[in-house]
């Protein structure tokens, strides 16, 4: 379980569950850290999950698939399953430009 964490000024909170360091896996944490980077730099907060080493937090959250990125805050939660490589779905989905 990774964290990267940001300053007070955090408002979107993010965790991405993977499986291992599967292709996709990696390719989505590289993905969702440009993005955030991008578009979010000081106000994001990104939990990268390992399915493999953390079962019960997927389990938990309902996450079956991976990757699997859930949007905590702000509100309302929202989930992206697979692939984030379309950006324009990503962003509108995090509520950025």
């Amino acid at each position: 379980m990774a964290r990267v964490p940001r300053k007070a000024a955090t408002t979107l909170q993010l965790r991405l569950y993977v499986a291992g360091h599967a292709p996709n896996s990696l390719h989505a944490i590289a993905s969702l850290t440009a993005l955030c980077e991008a578009h979010f730099p000081l106000a994001h907060d990104l939990e990268v999950v390992d399915m493999l080493d953390h079962p019960d937090r997927a389990l938990a959250d309902g996450v079956i698939v991976t990757p699997t990125l859930v949007k905590l805050r702000p509100l309302p939660v929202q989930r992206i399953v697979g692939g984030l490589g379309d950006t324009a779905r990503v962003l509108q989905t995090l509520g950025g430009k």
